[in-house]
């Protein structure tokens, strides 16, 4: 095996973090680093099972988005990369993010569930948040971005009559990793000497808004409640109304790998495609238990009865609704510098493909 750099085209020297080419008995692959977070659905392309043609693989599997998100913001410490939606949208709309991303969301996840409310405030109902004390992870966290653009939109929350306070889930320090341009009228304050956990036990917030689970929620007696106890009903009535499938994460690829081998995006997403194909195949397999629930082959045949065969979709058609209300979310929200649209997210190289 034979390993060399991809020159630079103008000095004919190896490029900053150029990807390296891999020769093995007369053919050739593109190698590139990989981090997502372990997740069934793309299991298949970490193990190899499922190969991504022309790329040979070194896979990183992290315990949480938030490590990946930090050091690939910060280091660009990888070639393709989990990363948080809200993050992306921000810094595309601002003309200078160092990667683009490809129609792969590898967590979808509905948030009513993601509001946590103190029992002894009278929050009853969604419209009781007005003018209450909310706290935060940060501002463009994408579950955040998602709860209230359907609390405004679908609830009649007005997000200028609350009091926001960001700070760390369960831990002090958290800070917003991308710049913000917050509406008029949006009272904002950044707590890095607190948590929400903390927040939320000594009432200095009324209500947390959160994608992780807060631990005073975790380890409550009843103080700590769901706005929505029986969230999956909710859920099941706002995406009927709408076609609003949340999508948390995208697969985004370093912007100079990219740019020097613009192939890739396409096979990748072919490749993810295939593996989540398999993962679906798998749950739907009466033949044995392949997670460690009862009657999980019976709720998976039930959600592909209501929504089609493909209820996890990728790509930008079978996911518009998502894609055009976050991109409305994150303007009225402030999290883009300017109003973003579906197209705007994604190179042409992904956005269509051949037929036979």
């Amino acid at each position: 095996m034979t390993i060399s750099s991809s020159p630079d085209s103008e000095s004919g020297k190896a490029a900053p973090r150029s990807p390296q080419i891999l020769g093995h008995h007369g053919t050739a692959s593109v190698h590139l680093t990989l981090a997502v977070c372990d997740y069934d659905h793309t299991r298949d392309v970490m193990s190899g099972a499922v190969r991504v043609e022309g790329i040979t693989l070194t896979p990183l599997v992290f315990d949480t988005i938030e490590e990946i998100t930090f050091r690939f913001l910060k280091n660009l410490e990888w070639d393709v990369s989990e990363l948080s939606f809200g993050k992306y949208i921000a810094l595309t709309s601002q003309g200078a993010a160092p990667m683009v991303a490809i129609p792969v969301f590898p967590s979808r996840v509905h948030r009513h569930s993601a509001i946590y409310v103190r029992a002894d405030r009278g929050i009853k109902t969604a419209k009781d948040l007005n003018k209450r004390t909310i706290g935060i992870p940060e501002w463009a966290q994408t579950a955040g971005v998602y709860v209230r653009g359907f609390l405004a939109e679908d609830y009649g929350v007005d997000l200028s009559s609350i009091r926001w306070l960001q700070a760390g889930v369960n831990n002090a320090g958290r800070a917003e990793k991308v710049a913000l341009k917050l509406p008029s009228g949006i009272r904002y304050e950044a707590r890095g000497d607190t948590s929400l956990t903390a927040m939320l036990r000594n009432g200095e917030v009324d209500a947390v808004i959160s994608a992780r689970t807060p631990d005073a929620f975790l380890q409550s007696k009843g103080e700590v409640v769901r706005l929505f106890p029986n969230y999956r009903a909710e859920e099941e009535r706002y995406f009927k109304k709408t076609g609003i499938f949340p999508i948390m994460h995208l697969i985004t690829l370093r912007r100079a790998a990219f740019e020097q081998h613009p192939w890739i995006a396409m096979n990748l997403v072919k490749a993810f495609e295939e593996a989540k194909r398999r993962s679906l195949e798998r749950m739907r397999d009466f033949t044995c238990a392949h997670i460690p629930l009862p009657w999980a082959v019976a709720l998976a045949d039930e959600i592909v009865q209501q929504q089609g065969e493909d209820p996890f979709p990728y790509g930008i058609e079978a996911s518009r609704p998502t894609l055009e209300a976050f991109c409305r979310y994150c303007h009225d929200q402030g999290v883009t510098a300017k109003r973003m649209t579906p197209a705007d997210l994604f190179p042409k190289e992904v956005q269509a493909r051949a037929t036979v």
